[in-house]
């Protein structure tokens, strides 16, 4: 478990693990505040848990051992890895997400997240492709932690991939030849828009339509021809 100062609030909603812990999943809580969703997390009836929750004032709540899997993901899927509560460590951060009123991380917050996600990539040698929100890993289903988390935040401190900067050049794929590439990248394609707005998520955030163009095209070239 990690060594920063934490909170014990047991959840009992977890099960043996079956892969080595290779991933970080972020979530956003999606309720209207922060003890609602830690004791929906607690509660056994809920069959949902996470390994971690971070509070809007930065207080760090430990719910499952990391050595167990907990039940954040659901049906999901990340480059080729189809269990993913198994490879994975959950962190719920708190904010009501898009149905309760979506709204900034604050900075108490982010700075949880970002010494939480650095403990946990230092232990578990954790590759920057494999720190993920929860709409890569299932786009059809999922928006959160969405596009007003800081991803750029972990990405100066080599904790998540950066977005690619200047000098960006346009492939022109089709938009068949854009999901595979997409695919190739790590994403579900089964619900290609839904793809696409994942992906516009975590590497375009000031424009989440589902439309793929140019810059979309441009983005996901110049990840690809990085090493990860």
């Amino acid at each position: 478990m990690t060594s920063l100062k934490a909170i014990d609030t047991p959840s009992p909603n977890f099960d043996e693990r079956t892969l080595p812990i290779s991933m970080i999943v972020l979530h956003y809580t999606g309720m209207e505040d922060g003890p609602s969703a830690i004791n929906w997390l607690a509660n056994p009836e809920s069959k949902v848990s996470s390994h971690y929750v971070v509070e809007e004032d930065g207080q760090l709540i430990a719910m499952v051992d990391e050595d167990n899997r907990a039940w954040h993901a659901g049906r999901a899927l990340w480059r080729g890895i189809t269990n993913v509560n198994s490879a994975s460590i959950g962190i719920e951060i708190v904010n009501p997400g898009h149905e309760f009123g979506y709204r900034p991380f604050p900075e108490a917050q982010m700075q949880t997240v970002t010494e939480l996600v650095a403990d946990i990539v230092r232990r578990h040698h954790i590759k920057p492709i494999n720190v993920v929100g929860h709409s890569d890993v299932a786009p059809e289903r999922k928006e959160d932690p969405g596009e007003l988390f800081d991803w750029d935040r972990l990405a100066r401190l080599k904790l998540a991939v950066a977005k690619p900067g200047a000098r960006l050049v346009d492939p022109y794929w089709s938009d068949g030849a854009f999901l595979l590439a997409l695919e190739r990248f790590g994403y579900s394609i089964s619900d290609g828009p839904a793809a696409v707005r994942a992906f516009q998520r975590r590497f375009r955030q000031d424009s989440v339509d589902g439309v793929i163009d140019g810059e979309c095209r441009a983005l996901l070239f110049a990840l690809l021809i990085e090493e990860y």
